[in-house]
């Protein structure tokens, strides 16, 4: 039996896949790199793209304009810390 995927290397498929990135494996990505510039090369609309996608697979979402975001989408750890805060929020959060 295979270890589940960790929450990185599952944003990292996902990246791949919804950007349909050509030339990038997920396991080539470096968790570290930056996600935007000089590190993977993403721009604003992958972005929205990498969102939409989240929400979808993770059901947490960025708030648009939030000064915070940059730092939220910096890296795949970054991504994947932001990920569980808000699993972890919306989990303890009263159900109506």
């Amino acid at each position: 039996m295979t270890a589940p995927d960790s929450l990185e290397d599952q944003l990292k498929r996902l990246i791949v896949d919804s950007l349909a990135l050509e030339d990038i494996t997920p396991e080539s990505i470096d968790t570290n790199a930056p996600l935007f510039g000089e590190g993977l090369g993403l721009d604003s609309i992958d972005a929205l793209e990498i969102a939409l996608a989240i929400h979808s697979k993770f059901g947490v979402r960025t708030v648009a304009n939030d000064e915070k975001n940059r730092e939220y989408y910096y890296s795949i750890k970054t991504l994947a810390d932001f990920v569980r805060q808000k699993q972890a929020e919306n989990a303890a959060a009263p159900q109506s």
